[in-house]
């Protein structure tokens, strides 16, 4: 008999759409323009730094790598939520939800991981600048994005194998947007206290991350404001302001999601959370290293123009 139960789960129903059941094409458009937007500007901004020879620096190249991870990381979570918002069956795959979770928090570590690296390399350039092009030469940045990528995917790979082998014997409800380790636990049947370690281990690995941005920047800050220059002082905080603004925007979200432990939220803003790390964020991100940053802006301009996209480049 408990065999049977056991292996009575072969797929999930979201059950976080409470307030698009009677609107779901009203939701898909924006989602779909918001999707297409992630996609083209994250590649833009790639594709610029690659191409333009003027940003083969560090620093652009850690934002072309984050900028990729990031559409990639919008991709694991929202075509199925806009499948979602037009299918009746609002269902997924074990294995399908299983391999979700894997890619969404792989990549969600990754860019973690990469933030964190960022964060660094603001510091060594602007507290030790003398130093900067000995330390952080192309070769270790291009080991630091790839050490981020393996980090980020083995992290979790034993927790994903670990959950595979977990007995779910009904309900099959998942009460969230997209497949998430918390919402899922809570349907195996097994102790819950396995849900509390999981949520420890997590909320560790956030806070040590967030720890490490936050003293490079209180520590950059503090320099910056001991510049005599005013122009040097507004130089060097619009360089690092870009930054801070993806860390808050990132782990704020995150944190509202993941440091919560047994506290409840409303479905509401159990939903408006997830989509603002999972859709917003990344739909920020573009806006903000693109127009807030002038070098950025005249590379995306000069790929237009290498490419004549448009003719009014010629003029």
């Amino acid at each position: 008999m408990e065999s049977g139960n056991v292996s009575a789960v072969t797929e999930f129903i979201f059950a976080g759409f409470p307030w698009f059941q009677d609107g779901g094409l009203l939701y898909f458009f924006p989602l779909l323009f918001i999707y297409i937007f992630i996609v083209i500007g994250n590649l833009m901004i790639f594709f610029a730094v690659r191409w333009d020879t003027h940003l083969h620096t560090p620093m652009y190249n850690f934002i072309s790598i984050f900028s990729f991870l990031e559409m990639w990381y919008s991709t694991t979570t929202i075509p199925k939520m806009l499948s979602n918002l037009v299918s009746e069956r609002k269902s997924i795959s074990f294995i399908g939800c299983l391999l979700q979770m894997y890619f969404f928090h792989s990549l969600g570590n990754t860019e973690g991981t990469l933030l964190t690296v960022m964060a660094v390399d603001r510091y060594v350039a602007i507290c030790n600048p003398l130093h900067y092009q000995t330390i952080m030469t192309l070769r270790l940045c291009a080991q630091l994005c790839a050490g981020s990528c393996v980090f980020g995917f083995l992290i979790l790979l034993p927790e994903i194998v670990w959950i595979s082998t977990l007995p779910f014997c009904g309900p099959n409800e998942i009460h969230q947007i997209f497949c998430d380790f918390t919402p899922l636990l809570n349907l195996a049947c097994t102790d819950a206290s396995v849900i509390l370690v999981q949520d420890v281990i997590h909320a560790l690995a956030i806070l040590v991350t967030s720890l490490i941005i936050s003293i490079s920047y209180i520590r950059i800050i503090i320099v910056i404001l001991g510049i005599s220059s005013l122009e040097g002082r507004k130089k060097a905080f619009s360089t690092c302001a870009v930054h801070i603004a993806v860390f808050l925007l990132f782990f704020g979200s995150v944190s509202l999601m993941y440091l919560r432990f047994s506290t409840t939220y409303l479905p509401f803003w159990d939903t408006t959370i997830a989509l603002t790390f999972s859709v917003f964020a990344p739909f920020f991100n573009p806006i903000i290293y693109s127009l807030r940053n002038k070098d950025m802006k005249d590379a995306i301009n000069r790929l237009f123009c290498s490419q004549k996209v448009f003719n009014v480049c010629d003029r």
